[in-house]
């Protein structure tokens, strides 16, 4: 009995090993979010934007040119602020960053109160799209017309 033991014994530690090393090596290399650049028109107001209605802390960014402002949006992933587009043009709004709050109906008050305009999915003014999955969800725009998806996502 003892010789069949050792033998299996082996080939699981080896088993083992093999699938730790599997995931080991795909946390190596699976991609997790950074950060997103927006080119801006008018830097100032895009911050003010970010920081005021949308609650965004910033943080230090290494160009200190006026060019730049960088904000916290997760543990490890930042919203970069870059000045130099063109003009302000017009977004679709299939093309959005997305945010989630945990009191979707107090951040709609907040933008009430600031009169920042949203709507839902298909433009209805202050309205709400509930997803097939129970999130709720809100659209506006930053001051360049970059659409924002707010929702009550709980993961």
């Amino acid at each position: 009995m003892k010789q069949l033991i050792f033998p299996f014994l082996m080939v699981l530690l080896c088993v083992s090993n093999t699938l730790s090393a599997q995931k080991d090596h795909t946390s190596e290399i699976h991609p997790t979010l950074n950060h997103i650049a927006v080119y801006v028109y008018n830097l100032q107001k895009q911050a003010d934007f970010y920081h005021d209605v949308m609650y965004l802390d910033t943080i230090p960014e290494p160009f200190h040119d006026g060019r730049h402002v960088w904000f916290r949006i997760g543990p490890h992933s930042q919203l970069h602020l870059i000045q130099g587009a063109k003009s302000i043009v017009n977004h679709d709004i299939n093309s959005h960053i997305c945010f989630t709050v945990s009191n979707l109906k107090a951040f709609m008050e907040h933008l009430n109160q600031l009169g920042v305009a949203y709507q839902s999915w298909t433009g209805q003014k202050h309205g709400i799209t509930k997803r097939q999955d129970g999130v709720q969800q809100i659209y506006l725009q930053d001051t360049d017309g970059n659409w924002i998806e707010v929702n009550d996502d709980r993961f």
